[in-house]
């Protein structure tokens, strides 16, 4: 998987019109860390850095870019990880959903699980509701609420037409100084301000072909459930669904063959 990413790999300059969308496996449990950012004001998003900063801070300095926020999904160890560092660094706020909190200031507790250093922590600098929009150069996306893999997972949804200049929620960050080697991720493009077609960055609610685990602390199948049939199933089929591990998918695809959501 990580040789198809290297080949897919390509750059952009500074007056390219396209959506700068970097993809990065990091840690021992491979959590995908997505940056997501504006071409022209060069402002970022930086979601799930779980593992690996000085990589994620390396591809950010490549692209010259400003992280806006730094997003956690949910509050497991393997997507928090680099949450402290990537704040020190760069300034950015942590947003996270306020029911995950007691997960994340726990965090011994899953470290210990399994059986590695407990990571640093650090302060989460706004709490995240569902309905928030988070604004970053052009784009915006929409929060929702998705628990059932933990109390406080949620998945940010771009619609395929977003509105150029509606306010969100304030973001403040500083841009990321170090400089990439070559060659280290999925890179992705659309047209600023439209997106070919819909998006979702899913945390662990929704894989291809199946769903995020309920058994771990918090965890709830009955509401797992719930989040994925009235909230991601209500999206469009052509949504590209980015989930925390493994490849993307689409919802259609995930409606019409994953065996959680059949029938």
């Amino acid at each position: 998987m990580m040789k198809a990413m290297i080949e897919a790999s390509r750059t952009f300059d500074a007056a390219s019109p396209d959506l700068i969308h970097i993809t990065i496996p990091v840690g021992m449990l491979q959590c995908n860390c997505t940056i997501v950012a504006d071409p022209i004001s060069r402002e970022a998003l930086v979601v799930d850095p779980g593992d690996e900063v000085t990589r994620i801070l390396e591809l950010l300095g490549r692209h010259k870019l400003t992280v806006k926020a730094i997003i956690s999904t949910h509050a497991h160890i393997d997507h928090v990880g680099g949450l402290a560092k990537l704040r020190q660094y760069t300034g950015a706020p942590v947003l996270m959903h306020r029911d995950d909190l007691q997960l994340y200031q726990g965090m011994d507790v899953q470290a210990a699980f399994l059986g590695v250093p407990t990571p640093e922590l650090t302060s989460i600098d706004q709490l995240l509701k569902e309905g928030d929009t988070l604004q970053w150069g052009g784009f915006q996306a929409s929060v929702l609420h998705t628990p059932g893999h933990t109390p406080g997972s949620v998945c940010l949804y771009l619609p395929k037409n977003l509105p150029a200049k509606n306010a969100g929620l304030p973001l403040s960050g500083s841009a990321a100084g170090a400089k990439a080697s070559a060659g280290e991720a999925v890179v992705l493009a659309v047209p600023n301000g439209t997106l070919t077609t819909p998006q979702l960055f899913a945390g662990d609610t929704l894989f291809a072909g199946s769903i995020g685990r309920t058994d771990l602390w918090g965890g709830s199948m009955e509401q797992i459930m719930d989040s994925l049939r009235a909230k991601l199933m209500e999206l469009p089929d052509d949504t590209k669904v980015y989930p925390g591990h493994g490849p993307t998918t689409t919802i259609g695809r995930e409606r019409n063959s994953n065996p959680f959501l059949r029938g």
